[in-house]
């Protein structure tokens, strides 16, 4: 009777905690099916984790022993609308760990991790599951299906294979445990980036040492120094925004030479060192590959993009090295001239180079950051971008304050179509913080999808990493950082115009080196001086932008391209040259790695690639290995869309249709060059756009 009992009061408990857990629910309530951010705990993550793997398994196995014939409603479909609330789960916790994360959620994570990472591997090398498939996909030319279902039917056919199936089960033993390591690996990596970025900080005493520095700047570094306990001092630490500042106006050189050399060579050793990390994931993605039946792991990741093969994309990335390196040694040279000019005895380094940079461009075209950014209020900048979104698409944003935000500085927009028909909701987290990983990202945490026949709409966050405003002074943005707003709300977009019926091959489903085309193309609106004179307003004065200010901007719009672009391609160099070695793909000095490599390219040495291997977040734990490319690779085709934006008229509404209709709406639900030929009418890319708008001809 004790044990009936006491069975009873346990369930009464489980009962309890599930009906308490937001993430139990099926549905949730909040305006537009927000999370409910303010409801959501700590203790609420692992437990809907686990149920939410449960569930999934639950439906797998319904999947797998349906005795009626395998069919692409109950197979397909049946598997593509399962596991709901381990998604639901798996994008707040994601989220929000790169957004606004801390200790005990990292931790959570790093437990969460690998349970997933097991489910995943469990699902996709389960054969009698994918017998079920292989019967729809073996019949799939007498099924009559759209292009959509027929790409939800290959492209699920081969995640099955590429996650290893076929497999003889010594080798899908051992690929489970590669999955899982790399798992914790990409993890680390992350974390001690995030670590290392916030465990140091440089202070300053003596305020001659400021000297060039904006005063905003500094009142900012001295109220950091406050919070601290160090009245009467300033610090600067490693956000990336703050670190180019001082580089760039900071007259004192040596201590230019610290904070740089800190902030570029955090992660390489000490504390937060994350080069063992790197060398053990190239190892495992090498022998992953081999086992997958590819020479390298470039070879496995790029047979699912549009590149189709490594040899591809190092004919772009050479393509495009020679011009840019030429570029960036008369960049050099004009810093140098300047500084023998002004008596000085040293050779341009890489913590003199944006110093310097600045130096050079004021004297060329009597244009500075400085100038420009009373004109970039980040509020007024969000006004332009939408100002271009609405212009090209008809779509509109309303600022709401009824939903769940998990940070009091994010804002929430309805964003409504021309016909006021719902298009989703969008977060906007604009600054910088320390819980806040660095960098630029759109994400979403609900993708467009079709449910019981219903249009359910997109939930779509972009996270900034601009600097907050202070007590007198508001944030104010280089043009980098305005370009890089315009360049989020492409991914916003694409998430937000999708109309596609399947979660999987909605918004930005597609593959890596075509996800960037609809971000990059709408950074080309920013400096257009139509889109210019609407957001572009003094914060003081309301003076709009004025025509001699944008006349100097244009001619110095291809001025430091050498560097950029030199930096960037070193990055993705960098990037193939890791997953391009075979198994086994030894790495036992990452930095004497990277060296080599470098040197044979001939990169200069002022010039490091953009991120040096210690701190590439974007291959060692963002997605983007044997990715990096695909920036310039969909660079070709937005310099070739925008050509016909130009011709026809920026805000010309047939090829915008166009654009929405063959980019913006349509998902991954065909090839990405169908997609992209049908927008253009037929004609290939080409890549002389690309080349002319560097200055690279």
């Amino acid at each position: 009777m004790k044990k009936h009992l006491f069975t009873i009061a346990c369930l009464f408990i489980v009962t309890f905690m599930m009906a308490q857990n937001p993430f139990f629910e099926k549905q949730w309530t909040t305006p537009y099916g927000t999370p409910p951010f303010d409801k959501i705990k700590l203790e609420h993550y692992l437990p809907a984790v686990k149920e939410g793997i449960k569930q999934h398994q639950t439906e797998i196995l319904s999947i797998q022993n349906n005795k009626q014939p395998a069919t692409f409603a109950n197979t397909i479909e049946a598997l593509e609308n399962s596991g709901q609330m381990l998604t639901k789960v798996s994008l707040v916790l994601g989220n929000l760990t790169e957004a606004h994360t801390n200790a005990q959620l990292q931790e959570i994570n790093k437990q969460v991790t690998p349970l997933v990472t097991a489910h995943y591997d469990d699902l996709y090398m389960n054969e009698n599951l994918f017998k079920r498939v292989k019967m729809v996909y073996d019949k799939k030319a007498t099924l009559k299906l759209t292009p959509e279902q027929s790409q939800l039917l290959k492209k699920t056919y081969e995640r099955f294979e590429r996650k290893g199936v076929n497999l003889p089960a010594e080798q899908k033993t051992r690929l489970k445990a590669i999955n899982a390591r790399l798992a914790d690996l990409t993890i680390q990596f992350g974390d001690n980036v995030l670590g290392a970025t916030n465990g140091y900080y440089m202070t300053v005493d003596n305020r001659d040492d400021l000297k060039g520095l904006p005063e905003p700047f500094i009142e900012k570094a001295a109220e950091a120094a406050k919070a601290k306990g160090l009245s009467g001092k300033w610090i600067f630490g490693l956000g990336k925004a703050d670190v180019l500042t001082f580089e760039q106006y900071a007259e004192n050189r040596d201590l230019r030479r610290q904070l740089y050399e800190y902030y570029q060579n955090r992660c390489n050793g000490g504390k937060w060192d994350v080069n063992p990390i790197i060398t053990e994931i190239v190892s495992l993605r090498a022998e992953q590959a081999k086992i997958m039946g590819f020479n390298n792991y470039s070879e496995y990741v790029l047979d699912d993009n549009m590149a189709e093969n490594p040899e591809n994309v190092f004919k772009l990335l050479n393509q495009l090295w020679t011009p840019a390196l030429k570029m960036a040694k008369t960049e050099e040279a004009d810093m140098q001239k300047m500084i023998d000019k002004e008596g000085n005895n040293f050779k341009v380094q890489s913590w003199d180079w944006w110093y310097y940079a600045e130096k050079v461009r004021t004297a060329k075209y009597n244009l500075s950051e400085e100038e420009m950014k009373p004109y970039f209020e980040v509020s007024k900048v969000r006004e332009g971008v939408f100002y271009t979104c609405n212009k090209l698409y008809g779509i509109n944003f309303k600022k709401v304050t009824n939903v769940p935000v998990y940070m009091k500085d994010v804002d929430a927009f309805e964003v409504t179509d021309a016909d006021g028909s719902l298009l989703g909701l969008l977060y906007l987290d604009y600054y910088a913080r320390p819980e806040k990983r660095s960098g630029a990202w759109m994400t979403n945490y609900r993708e467009q999808h079709y449910e019981n026949g219903k249009d359910v709409r997109g939930i779509i966050s972009i996270c900034l990493n601009y600097p907050a405003p202070t007590a007198t002074m508001p944030s104010l943005l280089t043009f980098d950082e305005v370009t890089t707003f315009f360049h989020e709300m492409g991914h916003g977009l694409h998430g937000l115009l999708s109309k596609c019926r399947y979660t999987s091959l909605a918004g930005t489903s597609v593959s890596r080196d075509f996800v960037e085309l609809p971000s990059q193309i709408l950074e080309n609106w920013a400096s257009e001086p139509e889109v210019l004179k609407v957001y572009a307003k003094h914060y003081k004065t309301g003076e709009v932008i004025p025509d001699a200010l944008i006349k100097k901007m244009q001619a110095a719009e291809k001025y430091g391209q050498g560097f950029s672009t030199t930096e960037y391609l070193a990055a993705s160099l960098l990037d193939m040259d890791f997953h391009t070695l075979k198994y086994p793909a030894a790495v036992p000095n990452v930095p004497n790695f990277q060296q080599t490599e470098m040197d044979k390219i001939g990169l200069i040495p002022a010039i490091p690639p953009r991120y040096n291997a210690w701190l590439f977040q974007h291959i060692f734990s963002g997605g983007y290995a044997s990715g990096y490319y695909a920036y310039i690779w969909a660079e070709v085709l937005d310099a070739d869309a925008f050509s016909y934006f130009k011709k026809n008229g920026i805000f010309d509404k047939k090829t915008a249709d166009s654009f929405r209709k063959n980019i913006l709406e349509r998902g991954g639900t065909e090839d990405s060059m169908i997609l992209y030929k049908r927008f253009t009418g037929g004609a290939e890319p080409s890549v002389q756009p690309l080349i002319e708008r560097r200055g690279l001809n």
